[in-house]
């Protein structure tokens, strides 16, 4: 009774939450852990179960299975603290619905995906849907969703759907409905161990590259940083198997906490972390990946980060080799060394989009439908998809993809270690100065005038174009996605509008810290009338 109890007084708390802002574009993202100051939890598990009976309901509706069929959801979640309570109550409203819950435990975002694709009733694959429980490189108190059918990852207006509905079901909740979706789960519910399926084709692949040889990487030294979050598989379920010694590797062990350093790619302290066990261990190769495995980047034998521009350059050089002249789409913060690396050295075209992974892939699978071929959609934060993987962003994917670049080329004798790989970006022209300073907009100052941050940031992006286009040192890139960007002085600059913040995010890059600083000014001399905009980092970069 005191439980029932308990359940309303937290269904009651939330009668009006707001379902719709834990939306963050294809994701759901909330606070799941008390704690931090300024932050109340919003994803309580009565929120959670209200979230999981709507995808359960939304994926009945899509699939509208026959009566004498029973749909199936994986559920598998990251390292966080919050995990197991959330996978509870994800298997709990799931079941209400009178789907069946497959839990797999720790898992990756990829290997979820992947099992809506797996035939195989040894493992009660396929699923008809998935949920990743994870919030990416975000806090220990922070959790959230990913969604998957085998169409791939769900869109931002289906998640729109989902949420809405999860408010109705969430407004209807008692203590005799949570009761009995906790009965009802616990007859719904099996256990898998699904990661030694998606482990194993991993390992398969790279065999196959190699001429079918059992230990391809054989004494390479590979080094994996997981970061504590759900990576650690990768050493032991996939590079001993293929013979490489791993010793060196860190951060393995699963750790909501996240006591070392942050997992994520684009992170400086965790690359450092990694390229100092590649030089300490005199190690071949490398590899970093974020929380839940959707994100990797690498480290080369000198210690060279292979992330950002550079992890594209490689991918597209690999990619290339295998489907010459294709379209290789980015997001919008790439740089123009890595244009004209992708155009004139390797003969392919790039396509440079929108922030933002699900923008990136969904542009790609869409050039492909018009008649022009694209392999590889990658966006500089790690996120990297390939049309041979079903436009799935697979970090441990990636990195098989390099794995497969060393085991063939030794296997045919064109080369050893990861020179192999650092050769194919030779010619990658790259910015000295490469920068981004965040412009934030004061939502409650009088000049947004009543008005959204983002049609505030809208007219600063107008006013930006409006006066860049009167200076004969500047150039405006002739195609353009996503807000404005700019060439001159030997680089370039882009301001745009974030996707989800009262923030305009503007990126530099210039051969020289003075050439950087005039794209800066000339910046700053358009935006600086605007009184809502915070132009603090602006200012302190042109000061230098």
């Amino acid at each position: 009774m005191m439980a029932a109890a308990q359940c309303t007084s937290a269904v009651s708390s939330f009668k009006k939450v707001d379902f719709l802002k834990l939306q963050n574009g294809s994701d759901i993202r909330g606070v799941a852990v008390a704690g931090v100051e300024g932050e109340p939890v919003n994803l309580t598990e009565p929120v959670t179960k209200a979230i999981a009976a709507s995808f359960a309901a939304w994926l009945l509706e899509k699939k509208k299975p026959s009566e004498s069929k029973r749909l199936r959801i994986s559920v598998g979640h990251d390292s966080r603290i919050s995990a197991q309570k959330l996978q509870d109550a994800v298997s709990h409203g799931i079941a209400s619905t009178g789907v069946d819950v497959i839990q797999y435990g720790l898992a990756s975002t990829p290997a979820m995906f992947n099992s809506t694709l797996t035939e195989d009733e040894n493992f009660l694959c396929p699923v008809d849907g998935s949920i990743m429980i994870t919030a990416s490189h975000l806090p220990y108190n922070r959790n959230g969703f990913k969604f998957f059918t085998n169409a791939g990852g769900l869109g931002k207006a289906d998640i729109k759907d989902i949420l809405e509905h999860a408010a109705n079901i969430f407004e209807k909740v008692t203590d005799t409905s949570l009761k009995e979706s906790e009965e009802a789960a616990n007859a719904a519910i099996s256990k898998v161990d699904y990661m030694v399926v998606y482990t194993a084709d991993l390992v398969a692949a790279v065999r196959k590259a190699a001429g079918n040889v059992e230990k391809p990487l054989e004494r390479f030294r590979i080094i994996v940083d997981a970061g504590n979050g759900a990576g650690g598989f990768f050493a032991g379920k996939v590079l001993e198997p293929l013979g490489a010694v791993t010793t060196g590797s860190q951060f393995l062990e699963p750790d909501g906490m996240f006591p070392n350093h942050v997992p994520n790619p684009e992170d400086k302290a965790a690359m450092k972390a990694i390229t100092q066990a590649v030089l300490e261990n005199k190690a071949d190769l490398g590899i970093i990946f974020d929380t839940d495995v959707d994100r990797s980047a690498a480290v080369d034998s000198s210690g060279r980060e292979l992330n950002r521009n550079r992890l594209i350059a490689l991918m597209s050089a690999l990619v290339l080799e295998e489907h010459p002249g294709t379209t290789i789409v980015t997001d919008s913060v790439t740089s123009d060394g890595l244009t004209a690396f992708i155009e004139k050295k390797l003969g392919g075209k790039h396509h440079r989009f929108k922030r933002g992974y699900k923008n990136v892939i969904d542009e790609a699978i869409r050039l492909n439908s018009i008649g022009e071929e694209s392999h590889l959609a990658i966006e500089t934060s790690g996120h990297g998809a390939l049309k041979e993987n079903h436009w799935l962003d697979d970090g441990a994917y990636l990195m098989v993809k390099l794995l497969n670049k060393l085991a063939s080329a030794r296997a045919s004798g064109s080369g050893s270690g990861s020179k192999v790989l650092t050769d194919l970006i030779e010619g990658l022209e790259e910015a000295a100065v490469a920068v981004e300073l965040r412009l934030k907009i004061d939502q409650n100052h009088a000049d947004l005038k009543g008005g959204s941050f983002r049609d505030y940031g809208e007219v600063v992006l107008k006013h930006l174009e409006n006066t860049t286009s009167s200076d004969p040192k500047l150039k405006k890139a002739p195609i353009n996605y996503e807000g404005v960007r700019v060439s001159g002085h030997g680089g370039w600059f882009l301001l745009r509008l974030s996707l989800h913040d009262p923030v305009l995010p503007l990126n530099i890059e210039a051969p020289s810290n003075e050439d950087a600083v005039k794209l800066g000014l000339a910046v700053l001399s358009a935006v600086k009338e605007f009184a809502a905009l915070d132009t603090s980092a602006l200012d302190k970069f042109v000061q230098k």
